[in-house]
């Protein structure tokens, strides 16, 4: 009976972590738009009028790059838009999540993993009704092959894996040091800067190229540029790359968040 019993416990609790979870998301996104006539579709909005602010400033400069196209680098720049405004949104919100709901934890016991992580599945609604379907539509039209779209989800299943991983370690930190906000918000900067996401990683000279290897996100806006832009079959080493790079930072952001959460309630 034994062995029945802990099944049965094990499933209660993923139900119970998995209503909690839909909750938390709805209320998310409920809040976020309440009263906004577009709703989740701001996400591909917002993609949308920065891919042509930086067409207009910098497509002249580096279309070579992209077979003298215009329409190319347009596109170029989309996809890198959307991967970073996935990483930063996520994490930025994860950030915050435990601490701004300490007082319903000191009321309530809930797991303390389910606040970062429904910042995060928030922003994967967000991603799945907005860009995601448009991603889908210049797969298509470039590519003209199903082995494109079908692989086109990976590259954003580990964008997925390395925001909540950082999203782990960013709102387990923020209970300890409440200035990581305003650090955090630098490194973004730094983050967005440091990935081609209005300019071609072939310009990075040879020197400053061992310093991409260390950002995870260059393998997957390459890869997600690859796979949607080009005819040509997916790199599986790009997607390969890019997921390792997302099961390591995820297993890490896991690992340290476990660690130090025992110590979290004495500071909320």
């Amino acid at each position: 009976m034994a062995p029945f019993i802990k099944t049965g416990f094990l499933n209660s609790e993923i139900s119970r972590y998995w209503e909690l979870l839909q909750v938390l998301v709805e209320r998310n996104i409920g809040s976020r738009y309440r009263g906004s006539l577009l709703g989740v579709y701001w996400s591909l909005l917002n993609p949308l009028i920065m891919t042509g602010l930086y067409t207009v400033i910098f497509g002249a400069t580096f279309k070579s790059y992209f077979n003298n196209s215009i329409l190319e680098y347009l596109l170029a720049a989309f996809t890198g838009l959307v991967v970073i405004n996935f990483y930063n949104s996520s994490t930025m919100q994860a950030l915050a999540s435990i601490v701004v709901n300490g007082a319903l934890l000191n009321k309530v016991k809930l797991p303390l993993s389910v606040f970062p992580l429904s910042m995060i599945s928030a922003n994967i609604v967000q991603l799945v009704m907005g860009p995601f379907p448009l991603l889908i539509i210049v797969t298509f039209l470039r590519t003209k092959s199903l082995l494109n779209i079908i692989a086109l989800p990976f590259p954003l299943i580990a964008l997925i894996m390395v925001s909540t991983g950082v999203g782990f370690v960013v709102a387990a930190l923020y209970v300890f040091f409440r200035d990581l906000a305003y650090f955090y918000e630098l490194f973004t900067f730094v983050v967005w800067v440091a990935s081609p996401v209005f300019f071609p990683a072939a310009i990075i000279p040879e020197k400053a190229r061992a310093v991409l290897v260390l950002n995870p996100l260059v393998p997957i806006i390459e890869s997600l540029r690859q796979i949607s832009l080009n005819p040509e079959r997916p790199d599986l080493g790009l997607i390969a790359q890019s997921l390792l790079s997302g099961l390591i930072i995820l297993g890490l952001g896991w690992t340290c968040f476990r660690m130090w959460k025992a110590k979290f309630m004495d500071l909320l």
